[in-house]
């Protein structure tokens, strides 16, 4: 591809003359670079990756797939894979979610925790077969990822016995999401199950589950059906030279459904409409998943793993911090991160900070996630944003902030 457009590839950035008097930075491209640029779309940097944040518009991005699919580009995303008799106990050892509760061709959200809790990243873990397992990292946690996972099983005692590989630089991926997608997913993509859940049609995934498919050609693809949206859909993990095929079927059979290209922005603000977690806004090291309100995802009944106690000792005694949805009042400027939140009337200080913000296509209306004192958690409590210095009125919602309408 043009540029050297493979999922490793670097790109200086352009400056001429003007790279002597300032830093030269290096970005990555993901193999759908070349198809991005065809497409129009507006690219930015995104956690050292350069990526298209919107084509059209965002808003027209975002009600596509509230209202029909929208197609995005998710190979910055990292893929580990795990085999071999002692998958399961590390992965359980390692991970806050129980993972003895996968079936073949089943996926669960996890974390990934520091021994004090802290999130060192949350992901996706998919059993593919009976000792086989596929984590989905994010993007900008690849390295430190891998890191900590290799750290943790040279320390394994039964290491010997499964196997680790970071095959992120081998493959690209994308999502497909929105109520249409199930109408057009097999015409683009047409193939057999070769392993992982026991479906003939891609039209027939379930909610969390996932299939090797064979897709002739584009090769052999990992299928789930997961979401970041709220939406239906499904995620398509191919080899890296494949994955452009992929992306170019599946925007052919949706376009007669009005199916389109959506980028980063209609991915943020559709996930802050969920009350989604994105890393590095309502996740962190030095944030625990009790604090982030993702404690469902925390199976303390499984036995020890990392992190556990710090994890228990919360769950029993509080959190000094809570992460909340909330709603502007009114029309406002949107809410964005590192606003400060104010207890409404209070004119003391700031009790906490969006962490996440935007002005919401299908509600209209400034939303946000943030972190208050837990006394300031409860639904319905009245806050306030500070928007440029003017304070405007919020109110705590229950997530998800928006709620799809009945199909």
């Amino acid at each position: 591809m043009a540029g050297g457009a493979g999922r490793g590839a670097m790109l200086t950035h352009p400056g001429g003359d003007l790279l002597a008097s300032r830093p030269v930075y290096m970005l990555k491209r993901t193999p759908l670079f070349a198809a991005h640029q065809r497409a129009g779309g507006k690219l930015i940097e995104f956690g050292g990756w350069e990526m298209p944040v919107q084509y059209s518009s965002i808003v027209d991005e975002h009600l596509a797939v509230r209202r029909a699919a929208g197609l995005f580009d998710i190979s910055h995303m990292g893929e580990v894979r795990l085999s071999g008799a002692g998958a399961l106990r590390f992965l359980n050892q390692l991970l806050t979610n129980d993972a003895r509760k996968l079936g073949v061709g089943q996926g669960q959200y996890t974390l990934m925790c520091n021994p004090l809790g802290g999130v060192i990243d949350d992901l996706y873990a998919y059993r593919l077969g009976e000792l086989d397992y596929l984590l989905i990292i994010n993007a900008s946690r690849i390295e430190p990822d891998v890191a900590w996972m290799e750290s943790q099983l040279a320390a394994w005692p039964d290491r010997a016995s499964l196997s680790l590989q970071n095959v992120s630089d081998s493959l690209g991926a994308v999502a497909l999401q929105g109520r249409a997608a199930r109408a057009f997913i097999d015409a683009a993509l047409p193939g057999r199950v070769t392993g992982g859940a026991a479906v003939s049609r891609l039209d027939g995934l379930a909610k969390n589950q996932v299939v090797a498919w064979d897709a002739g050609e584009l090769g052999s693809l990992i299928i789930a059906c997961t979401g970041y949206t709220g939406e239906d859909g499904f995620e398509v993990i191919a080899p890296a030279p494949s994955i452009e095929g992929v992306w170019t079927r599946i925007l052919a059979a949706g376009h007669p459904h009005c199916c389109q290209p959506a980028g980063l922005g209609a991915r943020d603000t559709l996930r802050t409409e969920m009350g989604y977690p994105l890393y590095g806004h309502e996740l962190d090291e030095q944030t625990t998943p009790i604090e982030a309100g993702l404690g469902f995802f925390v199976a303390l009944e499984k036995g020890d793993f990392i992190g556990r106690t710090p994890l228990a000792t919360q769950k029993t005694d509080g959190v000094k911090k809570k992460c909340v949805a909330f709603r502007m009042v009114g029309k406002t400027a949107p809410p964005r991160p590192q606003y400060p939140l104010w207890s409404a009337g209070a004119p003391a200080a700031p009790v906490g900070q969006v962490v996440s913000g935007t002005q919401s296509p299908s509600l209209e209306c400034g939303i946000g996630m943030g972190y208050v004192p837990p006394s300031l958690s409860a639904i319905g409590t009245p806050l306030e944003v500070e928007i440029r210095g003017r304070r405007w009125p919020a109110t705590v919602v229950k997530k998800p902030i928006y709620v799809a309408p009945p199909r």
